[in-house]
């Protein structure tokens, strides 16, 4: 008992910054589903996490609220910018979202009544880990229903082959602009929970990192379904602890070797329901042709109208 409290402690932290890292990795998905690639999920951690630092330190609200309050603020934001990003193509797309990304640190940097500008901002709470299990699991749940919905089919339709879904009467415009805006709520839940776990925030905390460990945890994890990028986050999470322990000079590249291992060899990521699918239609095959496959005469068999002499003659 007393060697899990010690293991609780040392990694408790860990575990936080997983389920972190998770909303980040949901929120990165939710546009992958429907066949977007941006990185807009950063503009919008940046917006609910000073939202929610500001709701905290300044306003002294719960957590809780401060919580809401950025999944709306990052809801509002990817409602305003959907329409503008959805005139783009794919690829258009992803540099505009990039720009923005540098757009948003510049604001940052250059607004210090609201983010604290190059000083960054400081959270006078911690969030429990029980608490942001709880959201977690809210949040796992609404991906849970979406998957199971409608929606889910017609995203799953749209990214397939926009042409094809179109002619099914999906209106991929509509599905991609709701993907938008669960992006844009669930990303800033992510920048919320990064305030209130680091208890410190600025302009490099919603920067280029987070871009990494967003598309690192989806595409380790897999994009195909909302499964994957939580246990994508877990584990890039809870990797460089382990590297640390073992090849703590060389981490960084220890990283990147798996990471190149798993796009190789696993390319569809750790949780590939096609994959498990494939498999299963695989072994059936199988079982059906063990079950009927004729069966060879044996050269003791006597055949109908000779005597056994003659058979084996």
């Amino acid at each position: 008992m007393e060697m899990l409290l010690d293991f609780w402690a040392a990694y408790s932290s860990t575990v936080v910054f997983a389920m972190v890292n998770s909303f980040i990795a949901l929120s990165m998905y939710a546009v992958l589903s429907a066949g977007i690639l941006s990185f807009t999920t950063i503009v919008f951690a940046a917006i609910g996490g000073f939202m929610a630092a500001q709701m905290i330190a300044g306003a002294g609200l719960p957590i809780s609220v401060a919580i809401m309050g950025a999944g709306l603020a990052g809801l509002a934001a990817s409602v305003l910018l959907a329409p503008l990003f959805l005139r783009l193509e794919t690829h258009w797309m992803a540099l505009a979202s990039l720009a923005l990304v540098l757009i948003t640190r510049v604001v940052v940097l250059n607004a210090p009544a609201l983010t604290g500008g190059v000083n960054g901002m400081l959270v006078p709470v911690r969030v429990g880990v029980m608490e942001m299990a709880i959201w977690l699991a809210l949040v796992a749940l609404v991906f849970y229903r979406l998957h199971h919905s409608w929606y889910g089919l017609a995203t799953r339709a749209v990214r397939e082959d926009p042409s094809v879904a179109a002619t099914m009467g999906i209106s991929t415009w509509r599905i991609q602009f709701i993907a938008f805006a669960i992006s844009g709520a669930v990303g800033g839940i992510g920048g919320a929970g990064m305030a209130v776990t680091l208890q410190f925030i600025s302009a490099d905390t919603y920067f280029l990192g987070a871009a990494f460990t967003m598309i690192a945890s989806t595409v380790l994890g897999g994009s195909f379904h909302w499964f994957g990028p939580i246990v994508g986050a877990f584990i890039f999470t809870a990797l460089p602890t382990l590297m640390q322990s073992i090849v703590p000079s060389i981490q960084d590249v220890a990283k990147g070797v798996v990471l190149l291992v798993i796009m190789i060899y696993l390319p569809r990521g750790l949780v590939d329901p096609r994959a498990r699918k494939l498999r299963k239609a695989a072994r059936e095959r199988q079982t059906l042709r063990d079950h009927h496959a004729p069966l060879e005469p044996s050269h003791d068999t006597i055949l109908p109208g000779k005597t056994s002499k003659e058979a084996k003659a």
